[in-house]
C-alpha cells in the first residue's frame, strides 16, 4: 500500500452536477465533508445514525449549496437488503450516484483484548468493515453507470492503530487499506476510482475517547481536511487512484 503525502486540489466547482453519498455525516468529518461538497456543487445525500445530528448538517449543508437529502440508517442493524434498497432509491429519485465517502466509524475505548467485551469487538468488525463493504458493494452497479466515480475510505494512522489496545478498531483499519488495493484491483479498468483518505490527528469524538487526558498541539479542525475529501470525489481524485493519500492540513 502506498502512501502518498501531495497538496490539495482547489475544489471550487469541481463536484457541480455531481451526487455524492457520505456516511457518518453527523461526525466530525463527515458534516465537514458534506458542507465542502456542496460549496463544491455535489448533492450530498447525509447517511448517518442519529437524525438530530443529520438534521442539524442538513441545515448547514443547504446553506453551502444545493439542497441536501437525509438517509437515517444505523449501520450496525442494517443489513444487505437495506443497502440494496438504498441502491434502489438513489437510482429512482436521484438517477445518478457519483461517489461515496466512507465516514462511519465505531470506537469505545482503548482496551486490552483480554477485557474486550466480544459483542463490542463484533461491533467494530461490523461497523467498520462489514457494513462500508456491503454498503460498496450494492451501490457499485450505479457507480458504474458514470464515467467517473470514486470510491473512498477514512482509514485512520496505520502505524498507531497497530499498537496495543486498539481491538477490534484498529484490526478493520488495517483491513479496509487492503480492501482499498483490492478493490483497486478488481476495478482499474473501468470508470469506478477507489482510494483511502488517511487524515492527520483530528478533533473528534473517536479521538477524545482514546486519548482523554492527553493535550496534543498537532491535533486539527476536521474541516482541515474536507477539501481533500472534495478532490478525491472529483476528477482531480485520478491522481490518487488505488492509494491511501495522506494530505497535509
Amino acid at each position: 500500500m502506498t502512501l502518498v503525502p501531495l497538496p490539495v486540489v482547489a475544489v471550487t466547482e469541481s463536484l457541480s452536477g455531481r451526487v455524492v453519498l457520505i456516511t457518518g455525516a453527523g461526525g466530525g468529518l463527515g458534516s465537514a465533508a458534506a458542507q465542502a461538497c456542496a460549496r463544491a456543487g455535489a448533492t450530498v445525500v447525509l447517511l448517518g445514525r442519529k437524525l438530530p445530528k443529520l438534521n442539524r448538517v442538513y441545515d448547514a449543508v443547504a446553506q453551502m449549496g444545493p439542497e441536501p437529502l437525509l438517509y437515517p440508517l444505523d449501520m450496525e442493524g442494517a443489513t444487505p437488503d437495506d443497502y440494496a434498497e438504498l441502491a434502489e432509491r438513489l437510482q429512482s429519485e436521484l438517477g445518478r450516484l457519483d461517489g461515496i465517502l466512507h465516514c462511519a466509524a465505531e470506537f469505545r475505548a482503548l482496551t486490552p483484548l483480554e477485557y474486550t467485551d466480544p459483542l463490542t469487538f463484533a461491533k467494530a468488525i461490523h461497523v467498520n468493515l462489514t457494513a462500508p463493504c456491503w454498503l460498496s458493494q450494492a451501490c457499485l452497479p450505479l457507480l458504474k453507470q458514470r464515467d467517473d466515480a470514486a470510491l473512498v475510505f477514512v482509514i485512520d494512522d496505520l502505524e498507531r492503530v497497530r499498537q496495543a489496545y486498539w481491538g477490534g478498531y484498529g484490526v478493520t483499519q488495517h483491513a479496509l487499506g487492503a480492501l482499498v488495493s483490492m478493490l483497486h484491483a478488481e476495478l482499474a479498468n473501468g470508470s469506478v476510482r477507489v482510494a483511502g483518505l488517511q487524515p492527520g490527528p483530528m478533533q473528534t469524538m473517536l479521538r477524545e475517547r482514546a486519548y482523554a487526558e492527553e493535550p496534543d498541539n498537532s491535533v486539527r479542525d476536521p474541516a482541515m481536511y474536507a477539501d481533500a475529501c472534495v478532490t478525491l470525489l472529483s476528477a482531480a481524485g485520478a491522481a490518487h487512484r488505488g492509494r491511501i493519500w495522506t494530505p497535509s492540513a
